[in-house]
This record gives structure tokens, sequence and C-alpha cells, in this order.
């Protein structure tokens, strides 16, 4: 145990010696984070989304100004004419609405979708805007019977301020909301950057260690080839633990990620990815000997698994076969224990199944390495 703990820490203190390679374990996956967190954040707060809906206002009388702000107090983010941010949904109001209502005629207002698509937001703009329009036509009721029929500002806006008996409150299931933002993008970014890092890191310096004659020099020591190969792969956890280390400060201090008391879970899901990846590593180090090709297959191999394993974009978007393909990989299986415990409320318990098939990606992994490792 104390040689493989030594081949560990002296390939741990190599790895970082080479500050240049910093860029690769830090900088880059934390410019990342930033980025795809900003690019995947939804609109307003994911656990009761108030959806964005354009209101071209045609109408100059009071009504339609009480019928804008019933909009707003059903749960809608409404924008004017004057606002650059876009909005697939628009609500027209048309000149004569006031005058109809008033007239006692059907006053109709116009709901139209971008690229007539529907998608999740335009038919959750539709409902509250059915919602707005009965709550509208309660109002005025309520202030044509208390002014004996006259339907004055002043009364519509009396009725319209008590609150109503009855409310619904609309919210996405679970204890926390679905990953987007930097919750997603932080579990997304670890996972994809841990698994290349590791793989090239751990591919390169067997092979080239192997080159440099420094593999046939340990072959002299009393050592075992499973010894060798696991402190091979101990560096490269404890590299993967310094990147995690990095990543999880950042996530909380930077990007406001919480993980709450669900660290130690977290961290014990990415020991074992890490472990994973690292194993990985060895063996395709023990399998090819050029360093160009080690570094080519590491980088597509992660590329790939991280693109398949919905490091990229959230699987739900995809067809189910991308979710069957996504839980052949240990990517796949790794996000979702961390979707689970950072995203979903869940627990330790929870996550034991993903756990488990990394542990069996790991175990097979290990066993692959240390069998086709070779001293020359």
């Amino acid at each position: 145990m104390r040689t493989v703990l030594l081949i560990g820490l002296n390939d741990l203190r190599v790895f970082l010696r080479v500050k240049a390679s910093f860029i690769w374990l830090f900088v880059v996956p934390l410019v990342f984070i930033g980025f795809m967190g900003f690019a995947m954040r939804g609109p307003g707060q994911p656990g009761n989304l108030r959806p964005t809906v354009r209101v071209e206002n045609r109408d100059t009388n009071y009504l339609a100004a009480v019928f804008i702000q019933e909009l707003g107090s059903q749960g809608m983010s409404v924008l004017g004419p004057d606002s650059t941010q876009d909005a697939p949904q628009k609500i027209i109001i048309p000149a004569d609405f006031t005058a109809r209502v008033l007239a006692g005629e059907q006053a109709k207002v116009q709901f139209t979708r971008k690229d007539n698509t529907v998608t999740g937001e335009g038919a959750m703009v539709e409902l509250r805007l059915v919602r707005a329009l009965i709550g509208i036509n309660s109002h005025l009721l309520l202030a044509g019977a208390a002014g004996n029929g006259n339907l004055s500002e002043t009364a519509v806006r009396e009725a319209q301020r008590p609150a109503p008996l009855v409310r619904l409150d609309a919210r996405f299931a679970g204890r926390k909301p679905a990953p987007s933002g930097f919750s997603f993008s932080l579990p997304g970014n670890i996972v994809m950057y841990v698994m290349m890092n590791l793989l090239i890191f751990g591919g390169v310096a067997v092979t080239r260690e192997r080159q440099q004659g420094i593999v046939r020099r340990l072959a002299c020591n009393p050592l075992t080839r499973a010894q060798v190969v696991a402190g091979k792969i101990l560096g490269l956890i404890l590299l993967g633990g310094v990147q995690v280390a990095v990543f999880l400060l950042a996530g909380h201090f930077v990007f406001g990620v919480n993980l709450g008391a669900n660290l130690p879970a977290v961290l014990l899901t990415l020991l074992v990815y890490a472990w994973v990846a690292a194993s990985l590593g060895v063996l395709v180090g023990s399998v090819i000997q050029a360093e160009d090709k080690v570094i080519g297959l590491c980088v597509l191999a992660s590329l790939l698994m991280a693109s398949l394993g919905g490091c990229w974009w959230p699987l739900e978007v995809g067809p189910p076969m991308l979710k069957t393909i996504a839980h052949c990989l240990p990517t796949g299986w790794a996000l979702d224990a961390l979707h689970l415990l950072i995203s979903f409320g869940g627990g330790l318990p929870d996550a034991a199944k993903p756990l488990a098939v990394l542990a069996a990606f790991g175990a097979t992994a290990n066993v692959l390495a240390a069998w086709l490792f070779r001293w020359g």
C-alpha cells in the first residue's frame, strides 16, 4: 500500500509541475461552466416559471390597462412595445376593446405564436391568458353589480383589488427545480473535463514512461503489475480530486450552485467517477503505444461520451434512444447521480444505482488495465 501511495503522489507532483496544463485542467472548464450556465438558464425562476409575452396594446382607454395588469397578476411577464427582449408569444388588444365592452358587445383579443409552433411556455401563456380573461370578466361583473351597471374606471379597479377567495398556484413538481443554468452546466462540465483530462493525462503518462524506460526501471524493483497500475490510477484520482475541488468551490462561491447537505454524496459520486476515468486512462496507455494516437483517441472518446451522456444538453429534449445510449456510458450514469443530488433533492440512497453502475465500470476498466499493462 505504501508503494502504491508513493507512485500516486509522485505522479500527482509530475502532473501539477507543468503549469501550462492548468489551462485545460482549470481555466477552460471554468469558462465553459460560465458560458453554458448563461446559455442554459431558463426564463424567470425555474421553480415557478413566469412565461414571457409581448403585448401590443392598440387601445388607449382604461380597460386595456386593467387587462394588462390582470395578465401580470396571472403570472406572466408582460413586455411592452419598447422592450428589446425576445418573446415568441404575442397578445394584441384591439383599438375598440374598451368601447365594445362598455357598449355591452363582445371584445376579442388576439393571441399569436412565433412561427406558429407550440412550446411548453406557449401553452402556459395560453392557459394564463384564459385565466386573465376569466378574471377581467369577473371584475366587470362585480363592478357592474356594485355600481348599478356603471363600469367606471374607479369601479373596475376597486373590483380588481380584492384577493380572490380561491387561487391556483401552479408549480413544477419535485423538491427542487429541474436542472438549468449553472445547476446544469456545473455537473456537465465536471463530468466532461474530468473524463477528458484523466484519459489524456493517464494515457500519455503510461505511454511516455514506457518510451523513456521508466516502466522498465520500475520492473527492477520488487513491484507487481497490479501495484504499478494501482499507483498510476491513484495519481490520476488525486489529480481529479484537485480538479473537482476547484470546480465545486467555484460553483458555490462564483456561480451560486447550492450543494447543501448532499455535498458528501456529491464528493463520493465524483470520487467513484474519477476512479472510472483514471482506470480508462491507464487502460488506453496500456493498449496504445503512440502518444499522438493516445491524445487523439482520448479527446474524441471524451467528447463523444460527454455529448451522448447529456453533458451538453438535457437528455429530456432528445429522443428516448438518446437516454438509452447515455446509460451505456459512465458519463450518463455520473450525470444521473449528480442531478439527483444537486437539482432533484435526492440523497445518497437515491443515487445508489448510478454509483453501483459506475463502480462496475471502474472495476472492469481496472482489471483490463492491470491485465494489458506491459513493462516494455
